[in-house]
This record gives C-alpha cells, sequence and structure tokens, in this order.
C-alpha cells in the first residue's frame, strides 16, 4: 500500500495588534488571534516594537528585530 503524503507549510500574509491581541492573516484566507499576554516580549512592547516585525521562512514564522521575539506561524494553530 503507498500513502501520498502531501506537506503544505502555513504561512503568513499579514500581522496586526488590537485589543490586546494579535492578529495574524494565513495565505489561504484564514485570521487567527490570540492574547499578547502568551507572549511576554510582545505584551512588554511598545506599539512602535510591536509594528516592527517581518516575515521569516517565507512566511512561515514572523521576527521582532527590536524585542529578540520570533513567533512560527504553525504554533499559533
Amino acid at each position: 500500500m503507498t500513502t501520498l503524503t502531501i506537506n503544505k507549510s502555513i504561512t503568513a500574509s499579514d500581522v496586526w495588534f488590537q485589543d490586546q491581541k494579535m492578529y495574524v492573516r494565513l495565505d489561504d484566507g484564514r485570521e487567527i488571534a490570540v492574547p499578547i499576554e502568551w507572549f511576554p516580549r510582545l505584551r512588554d512592547a511598545t506599539d512602535k516594537q510591536l509594528k516592527n516585525w517581518r516575515f521569516i521562512g517565507g512566511g512561515e514564522g514572523i521576527h521582532w528585530e527590536d524585542i529578540d521575539e520570533d513567533i512560527l506561524v504553525e504554533g499559533l494553530l
């Protein structure tokens, strides 16, 4: 018997913060929200630091240089 496995990575297309939550829009159209309380560095960051993010790994992760924080999108699901 042969099993077909498809490993499609979950990637993000946008990130924003509102009402003490981090919102992430995925490339497939889903949007997820998580409390920034889960991430102490994000919780304690300034608005300017929160907005200074970039995608890493082609959207598989999010990196904040100013606060040295990396979050994998798959880990939010």
